[in-house]
This record gives structure tokens, sequence and C-alpha cells, in this order.
């Protein structure tokens, strides 16, 4: 199961040759015989060892449980380009073949290139043919005639954001945007680009497939409809091919396993079952990796790859790094990076900037953290005051007017507080972990539900979070600790002293339990309404342990800088940064 995309098109498709023959025929090189294989775009990004794992042992794959916080972007994913197909469609049904999704992959590549062939205007669910030479396989949610140069242009849809608004001024760049029914590109100074690498290599992935069958239109362009359907972006594939084809040629290569792979820890290892759980009784990613005391477990992601072009390999060799850092890091402070592997190996869990330790704090202080699902809305406004859990929560399903009643009562009950400490002469604050969800939903639910008794201007959640009474205790950590095992609440609280109830507390959990509470896919289970609640109160509990603990015990408990200097490089082994 590859887990993280929200375009959701399939994995590889392998046809692996016997054992036997490839023993025979490649066992005495050492190389593995290659396999049958078909890739799509989607395996263009993430992790090359787990396409490798995923191609080696798909029984396996098989039998892991999809994640349900995959399962329902894939469910939202369908559910917004249906939403998409229906308006568009409607809107000139004369214009469009709709290919029957209900077809055999051969019966829906065929219709397609019918369609193509016979001049369609526009083309919904297209498949294109497979390739067994190049391996390529892939289809667009929608193919568009080029009546002016002739062939077809790709367009995605999404379910991400592929502009974000911007009021209109001049820049260096303006992105190039169509209307949705009427393809005219131009110039659009109303909106900025969100860099999407994953729907350039789709695009170009898919105007290799058409070219194939000269079917490409020459203007070299592909289009994304993204998550808020109001405008079709325009991407220029003129410069995207190149790198495409590089990385096809590799990642092909890997599924077929002409080239080898090591595992080295990446964001996407959180939600891949191979980071806990190895091949055929081999260990996992995870056990690999601190078998190796490799760099990544302290250095993960790009910053692991430019320490191995210096030849730092293992957590242990960063360790004892001495002299200039690399003319090449761009990735913070080095220093910090080297005391980070210092840190590991003395499975010291966090380490501190400086001599004193310090939190905003105020006579009255609130702790907030919300609850929200896919893009739907924000349902639960959880605080804390005084040791009081109050919960702001609509429980009719995502998404409903009703989210505007218990936002309202949410924001004015938080700013009664604020008014009352103010009366009182006393000093307030707000707190939460890392701001951005909470401000995204401050901002999105004041504009959504503006005039709704109790809803904000989108000005005066701007003066809110912009004052110095809303304070993100995650900026507060990333200030003043090095972290060598993540900054995440879940990972920062339990340093502090505090537990959560539920030993399968997380975000993509949650998402599964609020199904369940409001009832999306059978009656509603209350139970899960209780567990959501216990979730939100412990999140916001945790962010008042962790306040009290920076300021009265930290300073105490947590190893220096200085403690980590040149040399420091002994202690317990085994650290773990996994």
């Amino acid at each position: 199961m590859r887990a993280a995309e929200d375009d959701f098109d399939g994995g590889p498709v392998l046809r692996p040759v016997p054992a036997s023959a490839a023993r025979d025929r490649g066992a005495d090189l050492g190389v593995v015989e290659s396999r049958i294989a078909f890739l799509d775009a989607r395996s263009l990004i993430g992790c090359r060892h787990r396409l490798r794992l995923d191609a080696e042992h798909p029984d396996m794959i098989a039998e892991v449980r999809e994640d349900p916080g995959v399962q329902q972007r894939r469910e939202a994913a369908t559910a917004h380009r249906t939403k998409v197909r229906d308006e568009l469609v409607a809107a000139a049904p004369a214009d469009w073949v709709v290919i029957d999704p209900r077809l055999r992959a051969g019966e829906k590549a065929a219709a397609t290139m019918a369609a193509m062939e016979a001049g369609a205007p526009r083309i919904w669910g297209g498949l294109l043919p497979q390739e067994p030479d190049t391996g390529r396989r892939g289809g667009a949610e929608f193919l568009l005639r080029d009546d002016d140069r002739g062939g077809y242009i790709p367009i995605i849809v999404v379910n991400h954001k592929v502009t974000d608004p911007r009021r209109p001024d001049p820049a260096d760049f303006h992105p190039l945007t169509s209307d949705l029914f009427r393809w005219q590109p131009r110039r659009d100074k109303h909106v900025k680009l969100r860099p999407q690498p994953r729907d350039q290599q789709r695009l170009a992935h898919l105007y290799r497939m058409l070219q194939r069958h000269g079917m490409a239109s020459p203007a070299l362009v592909g289009g994304a409809i993204g998550l808020a359907f109001d405008r079709i972006l325009v991407h220029d594939l003129t410069n995207v091919l190149a790198d495409y084809d590089q990385r096809y040629g590799d990642r092909i290569a890997v599924v077929r396993g002409e080239l080898p792979t090591q595992p080295s820890k990446v964001p996407e290892c959180r939600q891949c079952p191979w980071w806990v759980r190895g091949p055929d009784g081999n260990p996992s990613c995870e056990g690999q990796l601190a078998l190796m005391r490799d760099v990544s477990l302290v250095a993960p992601g790009s910053r692991a790859e430019v320490l191995r072009v210096h030849g730092v390999q293992t957590v242990d060799e960063l360790a004892a790094w001495e002299g200039e850092e690399p003319d090449d890091w761009q990735h913070g402070p080095f220093s910090e990076t080297v005391v980070t592997a210092r840190a590991w190996i003395a499975g010291a869990p966090l380490v501190r900037r400086f001599d004193t330790v310090s939190v905003r704090r105020a006579d009255v202080e609130v702790d907030v953290d919300l609850e929200s699902y896919q893009e739907d809305g924000a349902y639960l406004w959880g605080t804390l005051l005084d040791g009081v859990y109050r919960p702001f929560v609509t429980w009719d399903p995502l998404p409903t007017e009703d989210e505007g009643r218990s936002f309202g009562e949410f924001w004015t009950w938080l700013m009664r507080v604020r008014a009352d400490a103010h009366a009182a002469g006393k000093t307030f604050a707000a707190y939460c972990y890392s701001r951005t969800a909470e401000d995204k939903w401050l901002y999105e639910s004041a504009r959504r539900f503006a005039g709704k008794p109790g809803v904000p201007t989108t000005e005066q959640v701007r003066a809110f979070v912009d004052s110095p009474e809303w304070v993100d205790m995650f900026q507060a950590v990333t200030d003043q600790f090095i972290c060598p095992n993540g900054k995440g609440l879940k990972k920062i609280a339990p340093v502090a002293g505090f537990g959560w109830r539920d030993p399968e507390a997380g975000g993509e959990a949650s998402m599964g339990w609020y199904r369940r509470a409001v009832g999306y896919d059978a009656d509603p289970d209350l139970s899960q309404r209780i567990r959501l609640f216990e979730y939100n109160e412990d999140d916001v509990r945790a962010t008042q342990v962790l306040r009290d603990w920076m300021s009265q015990r930290a300073v105490d408990e947590v190893p220096s800088l200085s403690d980590f200097g040149r040399g420091a490089t002994g202690g317990p082994e085994g650290g773990s940064g996994a």
C-alpha cells in the first residue's frame, strides 16, 4: 500500500519471473532478473526502497491493513473527482465522452483511444494503453482536445490545493490558469502557485503516454484542477520532461529488480508498513537502520543525502565531525546537527540550546486544540481553563452549517475569558501546539460562517493570532531545544511526564474514530465520541503540562549544548532516533 498521496491510481503491477529462472539467469551475477512490471506516475514520488519492497513482496503488502487515514483520503479524493465530473459534464454534455468506470482496464483503454481518434472534445476517465516495453500505465481524469494544434492536453483532478489566493500586485511570475469550462490560459494575478512536483510528474507521465500514440498536444502543457475547483492551473511541461524521463528510468529499473536500494529514514516512514515489518523474517527498515546506526536516524531526508556525499554514513561519524561544516549544507546550523547525533548516542531525547528555558506565562491561561476532518471542516474546539476541559462541538456530519454554531460559541467563550481577564487587570494567553492547523481553521471558519452568531471577522481573527496572547508551544520548543527524536507533541510531552490515555491516539486514527462517531458508514457510535473527547482533552492537557515543565523543571532535567560540545561523543550505546 503506498500511503500519503491523494491521487490514487494504484501501485506497481508486477509479473515476476519464476524464481528458478531468476536463479539460472542472474544468481551467478548477484543480480535479480528483471521482472515484467508496470509503473504509474504516483510511484515517481517517494521512497525508492519502499517501491522495491512493494514490488518484491506483493503478497505481504496485500496482507497489510490500509491505514484509516489513507483510506479516508482515498475516499475524499474519489468524492471530489465525482463532484468535478458531474459539474463539468452537466455544463456541456454534448462535448463529453465519459468512459464507463465499470469497464475492464483493456476495454477502458480501447474506449479512450476510440474517443480520441474520433476527435471527442472532452473525455472523462480516460485510461491509456499499458506499455509492456516502457512499463508505463496510467490515465487522466480529463483529456481536452487542443482545437488549435491538434492532440490532447492531460488534465488531472487532485484533492489538494494547487494555488493560494493573492492580492493582485506586481510580481516576477504569475501562474497560467484557465476557466473551468472554456480553455483560455492566461496569466492570473489573483493566485500564487503552490508547488506540487507530484502533479507535474504525473502530467509528464501522461504526456509521454499520449505522445506514443501521436495524441499529445504540441503545446507541451497539462492542467490540474485542485481542491478549490475554481480554475485549471496550467503547467508548462517543457522543463519537466527531462527530469521525468530520468526519474522514471530509475524507478522502473528499481521495480524490475535491476537497481539495488537501501533504507533511509524519510517522512514517509511514519506511515510505511516496512518501517516496522521486514520481509521474509528479515529486519524492518527501522531495525536495519538501527543496526547500521545510519545517519538518517538523526538527519532524515535530504540532510542524510548531503552528509553521505561527504562520507558520513553513520550517526557515530556525524557525532565525531570536526572542522568546517559542508559548504553545501542548507539545513540550519550544522553544529546542532552534530549535537543531535551526540544526543542520540547518549539517549537524550532533548538538548537545551540555552542556560535557561522560558515560555510566556499569564495570569489566565487557556489551552486550545481542534479536531478537523479532511478539508470538510473543524468539528471540535477543545479548551482547558483552570483544569476544566470544555469542548465546543458539532456531531452533524461535516460539512454542516452547525459547524458555524459550534465555532461561534467557541470564539465567543474565548473572547469573553480574555475580556474578563483584561477587565480584572490580569494578563491572558491562549496556547496551542503547532499553530498552523488552528490558524487555518480560525480563518476558514470566519470566512465560511461570516455573519453567524459569535463568528468573528477575518480581521478580528488576524488581530488575535498576530498578538502575543496567542502562543505556539511548538515554536517555544523549536526555539529552545534540539530534538533528536522529533518535535511532535506525542514526542515532547512524554519527556515532561505526560501520557495519553488511548494508546492509538493520533491524527490519522482520529479520522476513523470520527467517521464512526457521526455515522458516515453505519449508525453513529457514541463510544467513539467519548474517545474523541478524551483524545482532544489529553492534547490540551499535554500542552499545559509541557508549559509547566518548561517553566519549572526543564533546566534541571535536560542537558545543554555544552554537555555535547567538541569531543562529547560518549554515552550509553544504542540510543534510538526512530
